[in-house]
């Protein structure tokens, strides 16, 4: 199954969509255990905290079982039995787990006795319409050495329904209704083995392709939700180098010239300026006066008449 889910509600707007009746049938709001802990998000994966609807009565011993509380827990479980003090040497991934084999694996049971029946129902936002509530087991976990509770879960899943078989060959046990969510928190009343015919494939959802923003789980941000046909496609964004050129052209674009003075008509022959006739000092004497510097000698004393015409 996928390994990512969304809850970005606002605390009061999540504890208003949990509303549910009591035994003696008022409607309620459950309680918080640890609210601060909530984070809203719209990218949850494996290992952050998420929030989980169960009954009171696992935390209090007299409690009416049918009373529900909010919980934050960690998303992928981590047994009670087990001893190591890093969890993240717990050799198996326990962020889904089989409706098949739920009650024979020894991950599921505390102790290695029987299977706990320690249900929870666990509330995704779906397409703005209501909460999402898939079934789940949760543990309570101690550090041998002492040190604050962890609480972890695990969702249940199921094979898909006919319209997600060709997507994935798993969808999670999503309970349907009020009725049956009440079942399967209400383990003071409700036998685990009833409880687990509730556990079934389910055709009323709908589903739709997101962008694959959601893929990185440091990206909180409503394209991981909204349908791909929705998300509107960004501009490159420029880098800093090509930013500092786009800024020097603007600030160093060549000035306008200043409009010329009327000028006289320019004679078809060239005039060449001093820009194209580049000064250059005369060649230096080696030996003999060279055949110019003889024939400005001769021009400047012989007369004009005594010249020879040029050949």
């Amino acid at each position: 199954m996928c390994g990512r889910t969304s809850c970005h509600l606002p605390r009061d707007v999540l504890t208003r969509a949990c509303a549910y009746h009591d035994r003696q049938g008022h409607q309620r709001l459950p309680e918080w255990r640890d609210p601060d802990k909530y984070c809203p998000s719209y990218n949850k994966s494996p290992q952050s905290s998420s929030p989980v609807l169960l009954s009171r009565l696992h935390f209090e011993k007299d409690a009416d079982s049918s009373e529900r509380v909010i919980a934050p827990m960690r998303w992928g479980l981590v047994p009670c039995w087990f001893k190591e003090a890093d969890i993240s040497k717990l050799p198996f991934n326990i962020t889904n787990c089989r409706s098949d084999t739920i009650m024979e694996k020894r991950s599921f049971k505390p102790g290695g006795g029987e299977a706990a029946h320690s249900p929870e129902c666990w509330a995704k936002l779906w397409d703005n319409w209501r909460l999402l509530t898939m079934a789940g087991i949760f543990d309570c976990w101690e550090p041998p050495e002492g040190g604050e509770l962890l609480y972890s879960y695990s969702i249940i899943t199921v094979d898909s329904c006919s319209s997600l078989t060709s997507i994935h060959p798993r969808m999670p046990a999503i309970l349907d209704g009020e009725e049956a969510v009440s079942k399967w928190l209400d383990f003071g009343e409700v036998p685990a083995q009833e409880a687990l015919k509730l556990i079934q494939p389910t055709e009323n959802i709908t589903f739709h392709p997101v962008s694959s923003v959601v893929n990185n789980s440091r990206n909180n941000t409503p394209e991981c939700l909204t349908p791909l046909s929705l998300v509107v496609k960004k501009e490159p964004k420029a880098s800093g180098s090509s930013q500092m050129m786009m800024q020097w052209l603007t600030t160093k674009s060549p000035k306008k010239e200043a409009p010329r003075s009327p000028q006289k008509d320019k004679p078809a022959v060239p005039q060449w300026s001093s820009q194209f006739l580049q000064k250059s000092p005369l060649p230096t004497k080696r030996g003999a006066p060279g055949l110019l510097e003889r024939w400005l000698k001769r021009e400047s004393e012989e007369p004009a008449a005594k010249r020879p015409p040029c050949e």
